[in-house]
């Protein structure tokens, strides 16, 4: 009955319950707030729907939007679909019938199987129309039935929306639709509809004529007071200029007022509308209080998932928007930073230095103006934990002030060092130059005293910088970072480094692989991750885990195993250099030794985990460890035997994370086999693992610790910040002169890189 099929419509709604919703009659003003969308319209582009050789529909992609459409109908949205693809399916249909028809026409006149060549007539688009509408229709209604939603065609044209009556009769149709859980699906009527007229899709501010279907899903969302449109062709979005050309860029957000800033291209591969028709719909529908995003729906890689990160609040397309935002936009600040970065890498280095040392000043100076801030922040803070990684004091400032005076004097002897100059051939030298990397993006969390430490390292490296940090920290970064770009100023380097305060998430900074060169996260092993798996091309310098290892062997002294393991462990558990599996040798279970280690961490109240071979040694053990490759951050760590140095060595490598990791030995041998065969970015003997830290390696701060293969290793300080260019001084050389006919020979000789910059030339 047909009240049976309107409670199955209505189940998935009705079990759900979503914070939706905005203000009545404006639309969303950033993109995070497209999560409250409760009612939405996709708009599917020809180019979406149709093959590469517009006959027939491209399935894959078809599925995967409606995958996604229904899995955002199920969480409570009400989805709305306009959709192209009548034409092209009907082509394909048609063409098969003719082909079909004129094949058995030339068997029964020829009385043979050779065919001859068939010409295949114009189709009439109308007549295409009619032909696929009702194969569309079914292959919509076979995938939705996938995920058991329900859904209804609905064909219009121009004169439903201007006859009052029959927009009235539309919405009222919809509207009963949605209320029943059901997925309207609306088109054209192309069968009947009469040729599109150019120029002719606006017509004034409250009418929009339905030339195509960008118009008619403008006009719809209106109607039906949507939330959001989201208009899906073959480009990213819209381009400031035709995307293809040399100075192409994607627009982000796009205002009513830009409109004299864009350059249109031509329209797509199919279809009726071009951009300018999907820019002109898009500010209507933004005028009558809907949102707009127009996206690429053709990309294999980001078809499956482009619909729901819209709707997340992810920066795909092109997003239209009232309001604009107060502040530069994140790209612009990149732009900025880039530049004035280029002038701050050929600054003197004393210069540089002078900045770095202002800027120490400026945080004992301006000390009362700094901690005013922080109390700000802490007065927010929602934990303990947080509450000691946010807290800044004059002493906390002074110590900073001393680290940032050795950063200014490492700064004198960085950018343009020459590291190697070598004599090709005669007046031919080549030299190798440290330089800045370029743009960093340096992502933190509650650690507001990170911001000066990673700033100065950038100034003293002539690296451009960006900063995100965590919002429980904003007042004191805001601060701190007006006196950076304070200090900068005083040699016109003031846009160098950036605070990113805007709505900018995390993974879409990410995803600037054109603007920034390397991503430096600074926070937990769960930050850390998300940004490796977010970025997208652009190269993270960090470690993801610390589970670092103290081995204790069999000819260990007793006061350096108490002192090293306590201080491992216990001196800041939370720090991704502390230890995590304490590794003891066979033959010092059952000793002194080993129960003086045991009170030891049970007197500073360490919870100790057995590791499978420990536990098999005890009656009553400890816990069994969960996972050897468990990274506690707290006053836990693992114990587990091993046999030999040689096996600590290998479990290190199965279950460590190559941060740090301790030997404590007195026999020298043993010592140097495992300091050279261990593959860790730090590895000590007998010293404790909290030694892995810029500040103590004498680096004066450092950016983060790298557990990285390539590039930097280990604590990061300023050098992990440089790479190199080759420069080569020529006198008219040329390779034809080193062929087997020329008349020079190469000399590929080493010279002394004490020797002053400007290359000494022969005189002849």
């Amino acid at each position: 009955s047909v009240s049976q099929v309107t409670d199955e419509c209505r189940q998935g709604f009705t079990r759900k319950t979503c914070l939706f919703g905005r203000a009545h009659g404006s639309s969303f003003a950033h993109r995070g707030e497209l999560r409250r969308a409760k009612r939405i319209v996709v708009k599917l582009g020809s180019a979406v729907v149709t093959r590469g050789d517009e006959c027939g529909l491209a399935l894959g992609r078809l599925a995967s939007i409606v995958e996604q459409v229904a899995m955002l109908q199920n969480q409570g949205r009400e989805m709305m679909i306009v959709t192209s693809g009548a034409v092209a399916f009907g082509k394909q249909r048609l063409r098969h019938e003719i082909l079909l028809s004129q094949s058995v026409r030339q068997a029964l006149h020829s009385g043979h199987n050779q065919l001859k060549d068939m010409s295949m007539p114009v189709l009439e688009a109308r007549a295409c129309a009619a032909a696929g509408q009702s194969g569309l229709m079914a292959l919509y209604e076979a995938m939705f039935t996938q995920y058991s939603t329900c859904t209804a065609q609905v064909l219009v044209t121009n004169l439903d929306f201007h006859d009052d009556q029959k927009r009235q009769n539309l919405n009222s149709t919809l509207q009963e639709l949605l209320r029943m859980n059901i997925v309207p699906i609306i088109n054209t009527n192309d069968a009947v509809v009469p040729p599109p007229e150019p120029n002719s899709d606006l017509l004034g501010v409250n009418v929009i004529s339905i030339k195509d279907n960008d118009s008619l899903a403008a006009r719809l969302a209106v109607e039906m007071k949507a939330d959001l449109l989201i208009a899906l062709s073959d480009v990213e979005g819209l381009y400031n200029s035709p995307p293809g050309t040399d100075d192409a860029k994607l627009i982000d957000i796009f205002y009513p007022g830009d409109q004299q800033s864009i350059t249109y291209g031509t329209k797509s591969r199919v279809g009726i509308g071009g951009m300018e028709a999907k820019v002109k719909a898009a500010l209507w529908a933004l005028q009558g209080g809907t949102s707009v995003v127009i996206a690429n729906g053709t990309h294999p890689k980001v078809t499956g998932h482009v619909i729901t990160d819209i709707v997340e609040g992810k920066k795909v397309g092109t997003f239209f928007s009232e309001i604009k935002p107060a502040g530069p936009t994140v790209e612009h600040q990149t732009e900025m930073a880039r530049n004035s970065g280029r002038t701050l890498a050929s600054l003197h280095p004393d210069q540089r230095s002078e900045i770095i040392c202002h800027l120490a000043e400026l945080l004992t100076e301006r000390k009362e103006e700094i901690l005013a801030a922080n109390k700000m922040d802490i007065d927010l803070a929602v934990n303990a934990a947080m509450l000691k990684r946010l807290s800044l004091s004059p002493a906390k400032l002074n110590n900073l002030a001393i680290g940032l005076r050795q950063i200014a004097v490492a700064a004198q002897d960085s950018v343009g060092r020459v590291l190697r100059r070598t004599r090709v051939a005669h007046n031919l030298e080549l030299e190798q130059i440290a330089v800045p990397i370029g743009v960093l993006l340096v992502i933190f969390e509650a650690r507001p005293d990170c911001l000066p430490q990673v700033s100065a390292l950038a100034i003293a490296s002539g690296n451009a910088l960006l900063l995100k940090g965590g919002k429980e920290a904003a007042n004191t970064n805001r601060v701190l970072h007006q006196l950076t770009q304070e200090a900068l100023s005083m040699h016109g380097v003031r846009e160098a480094v950036q605070l990113v305060s805007t709505r900018e998430e995390v993974e879409d900074l990410c995803r600037l692989d054109k603007m920034i060169d390397l991503i430096i996260p600074r926070g937990s092993s769960q930050l850390v991750r998300n940004i490796q798996r977010a970025a997208k091309g652009i190269p993270v310098l960090g470690h993801s885990e610390g589970i670092c290892h103290v081995y204790v062997d069999a000819e260990a002294s007793v006061d350096k195993v108490i002192k090293i393991v306590r201080d491992s462990k216990c001196d800041y558990p939370a720090a991704c250099n502390a230890m995590e599996t304490l590794l003891i040798h066979r033959d010092i279970l059952r000793t002194p030794l080993f129960d003086q280690i045991i009170d030891m961490l049970r007197a500073e109240r360490v919870k100790i985990h057995a590791g499978p071979q420990f536990a098999s040694f005890l009656t009553f053990s400890p816990s069994a460890v969960k996972s050897m490759r468990t990274e506690y951050g707290d006053l836990e760590c693992c114990i587990e035997v091993v046999d030999s140095m040689q096996e600590a060595v290998d479990h290190i490598h199965k279950y460590g994370s190559s941060h740090t990791d301790v030997i404590i030995t007195e026999n020298e041998n043993t010592a140097e086999q495992f300091l050279q065969q261990l593959d860790s970015a730090c590895v000590f003997w007998n010293a404790s693992s909290r030694f892995a830290d810029g500040y103590r390696f004498g680096l004066g701060a450092e950016v983060g610790i790298s557990t990285a293969r390539i590039h930097a290793r280990g604590p990061v300080g300023l050098e992990g910040l440089l790479t190199t260019k080759w420069v080569l001084r020529g006198a008219g050389h040329t390779a034809a002169d080193f062929s087997e006919q020329g008349t020079m020979k190469y000399l590929h000789e080493n010279l002394p890189v004490e020797q002053p910059l400007a290359v000494q030339r022969d005189s002849n």
